[in-house]
Formats: structure tokens, C-alpha cells, sequence
């Protein structure tokens, strides 16, 4: 058993004074990432490795020390899963940022986890290849934050989330093990399929060290519009009316008439303040095809009550999607407070979710800004509220426990995109039951029988802790 002071010093003989942050008010600055109203724990400390070996040796002494280990990419994370307990480490991997490799035969990209999503598509313009998983934070968020937690964003609807995308991994286990698994094969079914076990596990049950991820080519074309309609009734049956007539379009997002005047506020991006809903799309892919999907996404659009504008050119697209990542920024200027939520359901019960919500928001007398990826189902309400008024936190908390019971209820899923975190432990049993929670402590047990990997996340705290 490795003491606390003699683990601290084989961790600054191991990566030198410079990459140990031991400081308080270093230590601080990781006490949290972007989910609101969790608790702030002080970290022991704060370490950043710059190679797998490194990783590898320090989980190797947090081992022997029964040191909890918590990695950390930027920390955008919207469920507390990158917050740390009073005696944790905080494990950053941001200073491993290199782009190994980009394979234009097999159309593959081969990163480390601090590399942020953007800088490799920046990478990969002159190749005429992107990589589509482009969570709201895509500037910033580190593709080891991604990977374990699943991300999805803005393109999820048509091209799918970041597990569909991760084909091979390396992984450091609790022990400091190494291993890889996948690789670059379009086809593989050797065994388990590990790398989609560690991929939204939430460093749970390794730290990630190496991704490779499969990209594909640019569309020819693209079309990016904006329906207006009076009614929130009439863009949910847009959404659904146009998966209906079988246009799966790249986008399709929605905003309520709340989160339209905080965009609107925060970055004056020409949206109608006076609209109950707007929706944000794009279609694309070969000229003809965008032509024909655009029509029908008009039509379908106007049979329901909306007016349609198109982009007219890439400054007036990058206008649109600005406003869209600007809606957790501007709601969160409305008040000291801001908790976001990601309840998922079938897209064909969107309809029922929204009347759910403002129900919610009624009921409970609290202020829900809806916004999402309305093509897949995934809403984001989002409170603004104070935490420091501990009766409207309350309510708050009341509201947020019904919307993910109805969520269930609705055929859905209390996460989307967002993972579990601290922030939806407790809630787990609710979608999975006791048989499927089973499940899960029995892998995390598996693999990290100290539970010292990233502890309290998804299946809440292992090995002997409870």
C-alpha cells in the first residue's frame, strides 16, 4: 500500500512538477465541467500524461495507493461525469493532442483523446473527407470526452453518433494494462466487440489512449433552411411528416419561442422573435438528390402551418447553425443557473414529449427552454433557474424527475448524448431494472475490481464503497 505523500512524489518523478498540479486553486479549476447543480469536490490533484506509458504507470501507482482515478478531456461534460471526490485524481489527457495518422485509402483517422473534434475535420478539408459526429461543443470537446461518452450532435440523424464511428481503441485498464482492440477492418467479429463496450462507458472501465475512426467523403451539396410556425404542435408534426415521406435530412433541429429570444438576444441571428417554434434543417448529399428533399421537406413544411426560408448562401448557413449552437449559451444568460437535460424518445412521440414539457414547466411554475436534434428524438429541456433559492431548486428537481419518468414512459431513454454522470445515477434502475443494473457492476467489477476508475458514474460506487 502506497501512502498518499509517497504517491504524489512517484507522481511527480514520473511526469515532473510542470504536468502535477497541486495547487489549490489549480485544483479547483477541475473541480467541475459544464453540468450545473452538482456537488465541487477539491481533487488531490491534478495530473497530464503525455503517453500511454505514462497513463499506464499511473494507474499502476493510483493502484497501489487506492488513489481514485477520474480522466478528464476539456470538460464540456453536461452530467458531472468528469467530477472528482475529495481524495480523487484527476487524470487530463488534453496534452495528448496528436493526430497519428489520416489513412485516405481506408478512410480512417487515428487520434489521441485530447485532439479536439474540430481540429481533426479542419485536418481532413483538403482530403474532401469529414468525420460526422459533431457534438454543440465540437470546438472544444476532446475526442477521448467524446468516445466515452458517446456523443452525438447535429448530424446524429442521418449519420449516426460517435460509436458508429470508432472502429479501433486503445485502452489503459484499472491495473495498468494495455491493450487494443478493433482496428481499421470494415468487418470484425472476433469476439466481443470491446471497442463499443468502452465506447460511452464514461471511464468507467479504462482511459483511452488511442482512437481510430472512420470517416467518410464531403457531400457534393447542401441546403440549409428555416421553417417558422405559430404553433408548437405544428413543427413536431413537421418532424414527423418529413421522416414520413422518407427525407432523412443531415439536421433537424427545433427551438422553442423561449429559446428563440435568448439566441436572439445572445448573437442577433435574424430569428422571429415572435414564432412559438422554429425549425432548423439541411439536407445534402449528390445536387439532384438535395433538390428533390429540399421540395418535399418545403411542402410538408408549409401543410403544417410553417414558412420556409433557405440559406442563400454559405454565410447565411453559417448564420443558421450558428444560432443553433448558441442555445445553451444564450439560455444560460437568462439566470445564475442553467440545468440541461437530454430524455430521449422516439421521434414519433416528439409531439407528446413538448406537450409534456410545458405541462412539466406549468406544474412545478419553472422556465423549460426546449431545443434538440428533434430528427432523432433527442430534446433538450433546459431550466434556468438559481441555485442559490433552494425552494425553487426544488421544484426544479421535482420537474426534472418527471421529465425523465415520462421520457421512459414514452418508449425513451434517459440520455442521449449526454451520459449519465452523477447527474442521472440514481435513475438508472428506472430504464434498466435491477437485472439489467446487474449487468453493468458485474462488467465494472470485472474490469476494475478496486472500483478506483472514474467511481459514482453509471453504476454508482464498486469495490467494497458502497
Amino acid at each position: 500500500m502506497l501512502s498518499q505523500e509517497s504517491f504524489i512524489k512517484a507522481l511527480r518523478d514520473l511526469v515532473g512538477q510542470e504536468r502535477l498540479l497541486t495547487a489549490t486553486e489549480d485544483r479547483w479549476c477541475y473541480a467541475f465541467d459544464a453540468c450545473a447543480d452538482q456537488p465541487k469536490y477539491l481533487p488531490l490533484a491534478v495530473v497530464l500524461p503525455r503517453t500511454t506509458a505514462e497513463v499506464a504507470e499511473i494507474m499502476k501507482l493510483a493502484s497501489r495507493a487506492r488513489v481514485p482515478v477520474y480522466p478528464r478531456g476539456a470538460g464540456t461534460n453536461l452530467s458531472g461525469g468528469a467530477i472528482p471526490s475529495e481524495n480523487g485524481l484527476v487524470m487530463s489527457l488534453v496534452e495528448m493532442n496528436k493526430i497519428l495518422e489520416i489513412d485516405i485509402e481506408n478512410l480512417t483517422a487515428t487520434v489521441q483523446p485530447g485532439v479536439i473534434i474540430q481540429d481533426l475535420n479542419d485536418a481532413l478539408l483538403s482530403h474532401g473527407l469529414i468525420y460526422p459526429p459533431d457534438p454543440g461543443s465540437v470546438t472544444t470537446a476532446t475526442f477521448g470526452g467524446s468516445v466515452a461518452e458517446s456523443s452525438g450532435g447535429l448530424r446524429g440523424l442521418k449519420y449516426g453518433v460517435t460509436k458508429d464511428y470508432v472502429m479501433g481503441l486503445e485502452v489503459v485498464l484499472a491495473d495498468g494494462s494495455v491493450f487494443k482492440c478493433g482496428g481499421k477492418t470494415v468487418k470484425n467479429v472476433s469476439g466481443y466487440d470491446l471497442p463499443k463496450l468502452f465506447c460511452g462507458s464514461e471511464g468507467t472501465l479504462g482511459i483511452i489512449t488511442s482512437i481510430t475512426v472512420r470517416l467518410i467523403p464531403s457531400p457534393e451539396a447542401r441546403r440549409s433552411m428555416l421553417a417558422v410556425f405559430d404553433t408548437l404542435d405544428g413543427a413536431a408534426r413537421t418532424i414527423t411528416g418529413i421522416i414520413g415521406n422518407k427525407v432523412i435530412p443531415a439536421t433537424m433541429e427545433i427551438m422553442d419561442n423561449v429559446t428563440i429570444r435568448a439566441v436572439e438576444d445572445y448573437c442577433h441571428a435574424g430569428l422571429p422573435v415572435n414564432a412559438a417554434a422554429v425549425l432548423l434543417l439541411e439536407v445534402d448529399g449528390i445536387p439532384q438528390v438535395v433538390e428533390k428533399e429540399a421540395a418535399i421537406v418545403e411542402q410538408v413544411c408549409r401543410e403544417n402551418g410553417g414558412q420556409l426560408e433557405v440559406a442563400r448562401d454559405d454565410v447565411e448557413r453559417e448564420k443558421l447553425w450558428t444560432a443553433r449552437r448558441s442555445a445553451l449559451p444564450a439560455c444560460a444568460r437568462l439566470r445564475p443557473t442553467t440545468v440541461l437535460e437530454d430524455a430521449t424518445v422516439p421521434r414519433s412521440k416528439i409531439p407528446e414529449m413538448i406537450i409534456a414539457l410545458n405541462e412539466i414547466a406549468q406544474k412545478y411554475k419553472v422556465q423549460i427552454a426546449t431545443y434538440g436534434h428533434a430528427g432523432d428524438g433527442n430534446l433538450h429541456p433546459t431550466i434556468t433557474c438559481d441555485e442559490r433559492d433552494k425552494e425553487e431548486m426544488e421544484r426544479v428537481h421535482q420537474a426534472v424527475d418527471e421529465i425523465f419518468h415520462k421520457a421512459i414512459e414514452l418508449g425513451g431513454t434517459l440520455s442521449g448524448e449526454h451520459g449519465i454522470g452523477v447527474a442521472k445515477q440514481k435513475y438508472m434502475e428506472l430504464e434498466f431494472g435491477r437485472s439489467g443494473m446487474e449487468v453493468m457492476r458485474r462488467i465494472k467489477q470485472a474490469l476494475d475490481p478496486l472500483g478506483l476508475l472514474n467511481p459514482g458514474k453509471i453504476v454508482g460506487e464498486i469495490g467494497g464503497k458502497e
